[in-house]
């Protein structure tokens, strides 16, 4: 059984920055693809930044430069760093896990698990 928990949610004001990790466990972590979305009220679950077992990262295009992700295989634990917050990114996020995916699988939420999420919040 696959358990994904997300933390390092919160509030914060624009400009601001908040780290989120992901700790999975239930399969060999170092193997899987690791994503992180994002469900902003009255909105649909989007994609935020990916990372590929192999070392590849992509990031979507409102949060490039601002977003990075990575990983620490032997903490089996995926991490967002967020700079330079706005308001607009204020979500529930998600943390996912998926099996050998192409790129497009990924963004468009082909995944095997999700995590319960965690909120951010950021204020103007």
């Amino acid at each position: 059984q696959v358990q994904l928990v997300e933390s390092g949610g919160g509030l914060v004001q624009a400009g601001g920055s908040l780290r989120l990790s992901c700790a999975a466990s239930g399969r060999t972590f170092s193997t899987y693809v690791m994503a992180w979305f994002r469900q902003a009220p009255g909105k649909e679950r989007e994609f935020v930044a990916a990372h590929w077992s192999g070392g590849s990262t992509y990031y979507a295009d409102s949060v490039k430069g601002r977003f990075t992700i990575s990983r620490d295989n032997a903490k089996n634990t995926v991490y967002l760093q967020m700079n330079s917050l706005k308001p607009a990114d204020t979500a529930v996020y998600y943390c996912a896990q998926a099996g050998s995916r192409s790129l497009y699988s990924v963004i468009t939420g082909g995944v095997d698990y999700w995590g319960q999420g965690t909120q951010v919040t950021v204020s103007s």
